[in-house]
């Protein structure tokens, strides 16, 4: 490919791309400025996820007269690609919380001590998770119920959950079926990373068909076409 086709194909895709992004960041500040007139940068959803743009538009859209049923339809879509995606960033981040978890406990800590540490070093998504639960203790639920609880909220962390909950209620050890969780997730891991690397390709036929080939017909076809329409 020479350089100008590759000149012309970038210039193409900015002029393509231009009015995604200019649509982008005027409805990002909209977003912004509304959230400041209903009540300020920090509100949250009803969820306890972060303001979005997109819930944002969907409460000015339940507004409008005959619209409540599409907005209740397009905020269940909106919610569920939104656990979605906090599902597979927790289970991508949950072998090494496990591996904590199995250390602590190999080293003789009690399943709170070994939360505890795990909510210290793990990543950020899952020590809120885990954090969450060991300040369900301090306020007086058990350990057992913290757990119940967590893995209802949070259904990658229930294999967790549900083997400290077996060693708290009876006593089991807990080591090797940690050991075999933290298994079973790298492998979980490993299976997502090769199911998303064989979207790649997919995903590369948009620039190849929006920037590319107008290039090449802009250089092959039109050249030809006008030379055609030529007067002899």
């Amino acid at each position: 490919m020479t350089l100008p086709v590759v000149l012309l194909s970038i210039g193409w895709g900015c002029v393509a791309a231009a009015p995604v992004a200019l649509w982008g960041s005027r409805t990002a500040a909209r977003g912004r400025v509304g959230a400041l007139r209903a009540g300020g940068i920090g509100r949250r959803d009803a969820e306890g996820g972060s303001p979005h743009v997109g819930v944002w538009v969907l409460r000015r859209l339940g507004a409008i007269p005959g619209a409540a049923h599409v907005a209740r339809v397009l905020r269940a879509a909106l919610l569920t690609r939104r656990h979605r995606r906090e599902a597979a960033a927790l289970g991508a981040e949950l072998p090494v919380a496990i591996d904590l978890l199995g250390v602590a406990v190999g080293a003789g800590c009690a399943p709170y001590l070994a939360l505890e540490i795990a909510t210290k070093w793990a990543s950020p998504l899952v020590a809120e998770r885990l954090g969450g639960v060991t300040r369900s203790c301090r306020l007086g639920v058990s350990l057992a119920e913290a757990l119940d609880v967590a893995g209802r909220k949070s259904p990658p962390l229930r294999p967790v959950t549900d083997a400290l909950c077996a060693t708290v209620r009876g006593g089991a050890p807990v080591g090797p079926l940690l050991a075999r969780l933290g298994e079973e997730a790298r492998a979980e891991v490993r299976r997502a990373a090769e199911a998303h690397a064989r979207t790649v390709p997919v995903r590369m036929l948009f620039p190849l068909v929006l920037c590319v080939l107008p290039a090449f017909g802009l250089l092959t076809v039109v050249p030809a076409v006008i030379a055609g329409l030529r007067p002899g």
